[in-house]
This record gives C-alpha cells, structure tokens and sequence, in this order.
C-alpha cells in the first residue's frame, strides 16, 4: 500500500462540546529491497557462424517489483566468459557479437550476465547465457508464388494488408527477411519480418508484377508475386447475381474452389468467349456456414447480361456446378420473411468500397468490399 489517507476530529470537553477535523495524508515510501528478475531465469541462445559483427543473439527481459524510481533503467554487465571480448552488452539488455564466429573455433560459450537496478543501496541479480554456435545457412528458403486479385469501386481504394508471402527454410535458426524493390514502394509495401504485403491507396486498375525477394542472411531468393486491380462500375451493382455455397469458409472456396468454379461458371454462362465475367464479392452469410459470391456478367459489346437470364442458364447448369462446390441456393431477390409476392420485391444492393475483406492462402489472395443487401416490398 502506497498511502493512506486518515480523517482526525479533535472534540473538547465544554458544553455543548464542538469538534474540528483535518485529512492527514501519509505516504509510504518504497525501500529498495527487491532485487531485479530474469525472465526466464537462464537464457540459451544460438548465432550462425560468420555472422556480422554487431548481429542481435538476444534480449534481455528484465522486471523489478519496488518503484520506478528504484527500478529501472537497469546496468548490464557480463561478469565472466567473455574474457576474449566476443560479446557486447548494450544498455537496453541486448546482447551482441564483437566478433565474426566460427564453428570450428567453439561451439559453445557460457557467460554470467549481471543486472543492476537503480536504488540506494542497489540490488543486483544474475543469469546465466548459454550460446551456441551454429553452422550457417546450407539451404536457401522456399516460397511459394502469390496471386493477388483486388476489386474495389471506381478510384476508391483506401489501401491495407493484401496478402501475406509464405516462405519456409530447412535451416532451423535461420530467421527470414523480405524485401521489395525501391522503385515500387510509392504503390506497395512488404514488411520485412512476416512478409505481410500492404498496397497503399489509389491503385489503377491493371495487372502489377512485384519484385519481392526472401534472404536468410546468405542465400537471397525471388518470388512471383502478381497483383490484379479490378475496378466496378455502378451498372455492374445493378445486374449482379448471387450464388450461396454451403459449408465452405472464404479462404477455402479462394484456395481451393475458386479457379475450377470460375472456369466451370465462363462455360455455363457466356454466350461469347469475349465475354466477361467479374467476381464482385465473397462475404460469409451471418450466423451460418455458407457463403455469397456476387458475380455479374459483361457482354463484349460493354452492357451487362440481365439478372434473369444469368439465372436461367445457372439453374440449367447447376448439376455441373456442383461437381466442383455445393451450392445452396441462386439469388436474385431475396425476400425471405417479407410477406410480399416475388413480382413486389425490390432488393438493393451497396457496396461499402472502405471496408475491405482479405481473404489470403498461401497461393492466392482476394480482397474485396464488404456488401449489403435490402429488400423491401413494394405492393
């Protein structure tokens, strides 16, 4: 407890007898008497073999129950072995290299770190620091190719996470960096340490080919990563279609389904190869397991075929359509629990082009604006 606050009444012995009261504020000021802790209490680390001078093997946690002021910032100092000067030991708890290892030196060193708080008398603790060295890398990462499919409203995409680089290496310790080249970061961004690839607002439609590279320290490897930009037009909105699949998450229908039913929907649909199908959408139905995908068709000619018509030739095809995924229902107007006949149902539809949904594979990733749908009964 750090203080307590007392109210105390002073009342004399007259009559009638009167009284005066007065806070008296007490603080308890705090003792140096906790030393710092180690989290964990012992540390083993591990450092590839001819590794830069400088590189980080490991942070230090430290903790310390008494104030702030009898706390932090702490003093590190390696104690014993590092009498050949291998290490440093900077003041915010990370420990460095001095030196270029080899494995064929030594393999193993043990050094007694020591943590010094900042109270009067000071309080210190230790830990020891097992770290091991390591042959460096024999094996160059891998990576899989990443196809990126982007839908958003005429000029209007606000920009965010797309797609996420999946990337692996055989070499246990080896830690993995991504990089993009200079001249594309005024359209996209790569985070360095999980590969997460972000595309900044205002994207043209149109197809981009990013020059996206994974190093381990040794071995530098590219990967294709191709990004489609396609923008709707309002009259797209206006002669949508949608399909419901049943039992099948977002990531599941874009990783597995979506390639084999797209081409299974061109054949059971377009009347011309030059036609033009567009995905819109794909957005989980709330409160179950299905999922919606809004499609419309755009004739070679530039209009749009009719809701109508996609449907006719959808329900002709739907045996086929199902070899690939199973669907659950074709909708139009969806009128479900309005108590008005098909023919008197008006059902709107609105895209919200600044709620983006990201659905990422490892080999594929779609993102698209988040849809609502309204019905209403004009009889």
């Amino acid at each position: 407890i750090s203080g307590y606050s007392l109210v105390v009444q002073a009342r004399d012995s007259g009559t009638p007898p009167l009284s005066s009261s007065v806070t008296v504020n007490v603080d308890i000021s705090d003792v140096n008497d906790n030393s710092p802790v180690f989290t964990p209490a012992n540390y083993t680390a591990v450092i590839q073999e001819n590794k830069p001078v400088g590189t980080s093997i490991l942070q230090l946690v430290v903790t310390d129950k008494d104030s702030f002021h009898n706390g932090p910032p702490f003093t590190f100092t390696i104690l014993t072995g590092n009498e050949e000067e291998e290490f440093t030991l900077d003041p915010h708890g990370v420990l460095r290299s001095a030196v270029i290892f080899k494995h064929m030196v030594s393999t193993e060193y043990v050094l007694c770190v020591q943590a010094k708080d900042s109270g009067k008398p000071q309080q210190v603790s230790h830990t020891y620091i097992q770290v091991r060295v390591i042959e460096e890398s024999i094996h160059k990462p891998t990576a899989i190719p990443l196809e990126i499919f982007i839908v958003t409203m005429e000029d209007d995409f606000p920009g965010g996470v797309i797609g996420k680089i999946h990337a692996t290496d055989q070499d246990v310790y080896d830690v993995l960096t991504y990089t993009l080249k200079s001249e594309q970061k005024s359209l996209f961004k790569v985070n360095s340490h999980d590969g997460k690839i972000i595309a900044l607002g205002g994207l043209d439609s149109g197809k981009y080919v990013l020059n996206v590279s994974v190093s381990d320290g040794r071995f530098q490897v590219p990967i294709d990563v191709v990004v489609h930009v396609e923008q709707l037009l309002q009259e797209m909105l206006q002669n949508t279609v949608t399909i419901r699949f049943e039992n099948v998450s977002p990531e599941d229908f874009v990783g597995l389904h979506m390639h084999g039913f797209r081409r299974t929907l061109r054949n059971a649909v377009l009347s011309q190869k030059q036609d033009s199908l567009h995905i819109i959408s794909i957005q989980p139905v709330a409160g179950s397991s299905q999922l919606d995908m809004l499609f419309a068709v755009q004739m070679h000619s530039g209009g749009f075929y009719k809701p109508a018509y996609l449907i006719q030739k959808l329900t002709n095809a739907r045996r086929h359509l199902e070899n690939v995924i199973r669907i659950s229902a074709i909708l139009e107007k969806n009128c479900s629990g309005l108590d008005c006949q098909e023919q008197h149902c008006e059902q709107s539809l609105s895209i919200d082009s600044h709620s983006l949904m990201t659905y990422s594979t490892a080999r594929i990733s779609f993102v698209c604006p988040r849809f609502y749908r309204n019905v209403r009964c004009m009889c």
